[in-house]
């Protein structure tokens, strides 16, 4: 055939057969006798003929890939969510289209239309910390492209999500802090857009209040979660007139710039200063200054349990509708983690 891929077409036209006769035989339907379907499995064979993906998805009405769009894949929180989601899709015979985000609402937006143009069955979206504007998720709606949320979650209502109970993870941190004895606590927190800032301020007010202690709002300040941004929310926390001898951070990343940042200003962060983080990463084990405990946010978990929603969604797209759409809304409970490196030392 000189390169050229063999049509189904040119099998029949081969076997003086029709067209519909060759492709029942590839697919081996009962109404096609043995003899025949054995003569087109062989001369498909030896004309090395494939079948046409693009038509077969087409006619089944998916195009078995899922997207994926993430923040950053270098953080390695987002890396074991990439293995989660991959593995899922791997046993269902599913692509992964992956896209990053790199935390910027306006690539955000390309990347959605780039996974509507690519006919994508379903989306699983963490959202970049600068999203303000949420039109673009709202759009695939029309396309009947389901999407699932996780981990940083839009603040919108009648979405499907999974997320860490961030809240939970927060009041456990600072409980823990207030029993060794620290009163001066200060949270880094993110940006405010994001639902799991608002929970970290949560939980953290529920600790301080639960405990019986004067909640003071100057002991909170936000970040872009940047090197830059985290070194001058330290700074702030620093300047404040009350004496912090804990600080808790938004992620390890955070934690990591906050601990190199202070050792910049000779802090003593072993009897002066003291940092408790989330997630709970590998990175956190390699560092000389180490967060004396971290919040496990089960990152692979969270990647599963959406895929498991998100392929739900894609097998029962035609039997609802926005009325009787159940929104999914997982919960996975977080862990804190003591440092054993630290409490070694």
């Amino acid at each position: 055939m000189g390169g050229k891929q063999t049509t189904i077409k040119e099998i029949a036209s081969l076997l003086n057969i029709s067209v519909s006769t060759v492709s029942r035989a590839l697919h081996k339907h009962p109404s096609i006798g043995i003899t025949t379907q054995l003569r087109v499995q062989k001369l498909a064979e030896e004309l090395n003929y494939e079948p046409n993906q693009a038509a077969i998805f087409f006619q089944k009405g998916k195009s078995y890939t899922i997207g994926l769009i993430l923040p950053e894949l270098s953080e390695a929180f987002f890396s074991s969510v990439v293995n989660a989601v991959e593995d899922m899709a791997y046993k269902k015979n599913y692509t992964v289209l992956l896209a990053q985000s790199h935390d910027n609402e306006d690539r955000e937006k390309q990347i959605i239309q780039m996974m509507k143009n690519h006919r994508v069955d379903g989306l699983v979206v963490s959202v970049a910390k600068t999203t303000t504007n949420f039109d673009h998720f709202h759009m695939l709606e029309k396309y009947n492209i389901p999407i699932v949320f996780f981990d940083r979650i839009p603040p919108l209502k009648n979405i499907h999500s999974v997320a860490c109970n961030i809240e939970t993870g927060s009041f456990e941190a600072v409980n823990y802090l207030l029993k060794k004895g620290h009163r001066c606590i200060g949270l880094i927190n993110g940006p405010a857009a994001l639902t799991a800032s608002e929970e970290r301020k949560k939980g953290y007010f529920n600790a301080i209040t639960k405990n019986r202690l004067k909640f003071d709002p100057s002991l909170i300040v936000s970040c872009d979660l940047t090197e830059k941004g985290t070194q001058e929310a330290l700074t702030a926390l620093m300047e404040n007139k009350r004496n912090l001898t804990a600080i808790v951070t938004f992620n390890d990343y955070v934690a990591l710039y906050a601990i190199k940042y202070a050792r910049k200003l000779n802090i003593d962060l072993k009897n002066d200063l003291q940092f408790i983080s989330y997630s709970n990463l590998p990175l956190i084990n390699y560092m000389d200054h180490v967060p004396i405990a971290s919040v496990e946010q089960f990152p692979y978990k969270q990647g599963e349990k959406a895929v498991e929603i998100l392929f739900d969604l894609i097998n029962n797209k035609d039997s609802s509708t926005p009325e009787t759409m159940y929104y999914n809304k997982v919960v996975v409970e977080s862990e804190l983690v003591e440092n054993q490196s630290y409490h070694t030392d």
